[in-house]
């Protein structure tokens, strides 16, 4: 899979691996989160004014994988990225 956001991309294995790309190029900036779900709490809230509040469901309920695959899915979806080669199956292809 790729992803490309804000002209950077990243690759990954899974939509959780690029998020921790992300999270990891985060922490650099000085915007760290301690963990892969954290990270994802505070993108999807990022997306607030340009998303649905109803898409923005980060519950518990809710694995890891399927947070970031979610978090992807919405930003090519609302045109803050895009996501290439999503995985069969996926919701937003």
């Amino acid at each position: 899979m790729r992803f490309r956001i804000d002209g950077t991309e990243y690759d990954g294995a899974s939509p959780l691996d690029i998020v921790e790309a992300m999270r990891r190029e985060a922490a650099r900036g000085g915007r760290a989160c301690p963990t892969p779900r954290e990270f994802l709490r505070r993108a999807h809230a990022e997306l607030r004014e340009r998303v649905p509040a109803r898409e923005l469901d980060v519950s518990d309920r809710l694995s890891d994988d399927t947070l970031a695959l979610n978090y992807l899915c919405l930003c090519d979806e609302y045109g803050v990225g895009e996501l290439f080669d999503a995985p069969r199956g996926a919701p937003c292809r």
